[in-house]
């Protein structure tokens, strides 16, 4: 099934289709237009005003830049509609505290509900309860448990991160006998970082020419990526490529290559920062891509619940109702594209 990019456009924009049936009816009857429209289309979302929608919105605390970025992202997309009322929950990563906030909401009754859980598997029976009060979950990246615990899921593709990130290097590098590559990884114990390590080592398979050398996990701070980058190029002292898991790291993983006085390799990030498009676009070092893990996402979530909350569907899909999970690309931005990209970078 072809994936739903919501990354960068709106998911929500255009008419819906039509089916074969309707197109003959409407060729063979007097109806006018608009009747037609109304008997043989189900609606879809669009910018123009419509019944008015209270979305609870359940968020991280912002303690890293792309939390942080995606708060923002949710409350300026809310903003945009005059018939969205956005009821905000203060970001909590402590479980207990953020299940209270979803039960407050749910208690307020709101029409919809968005929720980033600080821990999908412990706030999966806030969400079942949420679903089973009438009330529609958006389930915005990290994942409940169970599927009756949200109507929609939206959320980053990180095996594509890595896939995509390999395919990249490798490309840059298909050429070169005997390339090595390092990877600068994010949190161990994290699901996610295992999924992009398994995507961008899946990735190199299509690329015997490359072969990856040395591995670091870092802890998605400029600290830890400043301290493990100096452990690699201590241990390297020669590769081609190194895939970095995330761009606050890379901050720090920049400083250390800057010390150690060394360019005699490409850099590819991850996530999406504004500092990262920023140096691809100077292109002065050794940091030529990143690869997305859009925080734009939030964005499209109120898109979603919104669409829910009028019982709307998506332009340009057949189906009359949303879809029940939405993955985002994860593109590969470098100095070809970073200008159309710069926008979305977060702090």
């Amino acid at each position: 099934m072809k994936q739903v990019n919501a990354s960068r456009r709106g998911l929500l924009f255009g008419a819906a289709a039509v089916s074969a049936g309707a197109f003959l009816t409407g060729c063979t009857s007097n109806e006018t237009d608009d009747e037609k429209t109304a008997a043989n289309e189900q609606p879809a979302a669009d910018d123009k005003p419509g019944k008015p929608v209270t979305i609870g919105y359940a968020g991280p605390q912002a303690d890293h830049g792309w939390l942080n970025a995606i708060n923002d992202n949710a409350k300026k997309r809310a903003e945009k509609y005059s018939d969205v009322t956005l009821e905000v929950t203060e970001g909590s990563n402590d479980t207990a505290q953020q299940i209270g906030q979803i039960e407050t909401l749910i208690n307020k009754k709101v029409d919809v509900l968005v929720v980033l859980p600080a821990d999908g598997k412990a706030l999966t029976q806030v969400g079942l309860k949420a679903m089973r009060a009438g009330i529609p979950v958006v389930n915005l990246d990290r994942i409940f448990n169970s599927p009756q615990a949200y109507r929609c899921w939206i959320g980053g593709d990180n095996y594509g991160m890595g896939l995509n990130a390999a395919h990249y290097i490798g490309e840059k590098l298909k050429d070169k006998p005997n390339a090595r590559v390092i990877e600068l990884a994010g949190l161990d114990n994290l699901e996610l970082t295992k999924q992009r390590t398994q995507g961008f080592d899946d990735g190199l398979k299509n690329y015997p020419n490359i072969k990856k050398v040395a591995r670091q996990a870092a802890e998605f701070t400029v600290e830890s990526g400043q301290a493990k980058m100096a452990q690699l190029l201590q241990a390297q002292s020669r590769f081609d490529a190194l895939w970095n898991h995330d761009d606050d790291q890379g901050v720090g993983a920049l400083r250390a290559i800057e010390q150690a006085g060394r360019d005699d390799f490409l850099m590819v990030g991850g996530a999406g920062a504004l500092s990262a498009f920023e140096a691809i676009k100077a292109d002065r070092g050794v940091l030529k891509a990143t690869v997305l893990y859009p925080p734009t996402m939030a964005a499209s979530a109120i898109d979603l619940a919104r669409a829910l909350g009028q019982g709307k569907g998506i332009g340009g899909l057949a189906e009359f109702e949303i879809p029940s999970t939405v993955t985002c690309y994860s593109a590969v931005v470098d100095k070809d594209n970073v200008d159309q990209y710069m926008s979305t970078g977060f702090k």
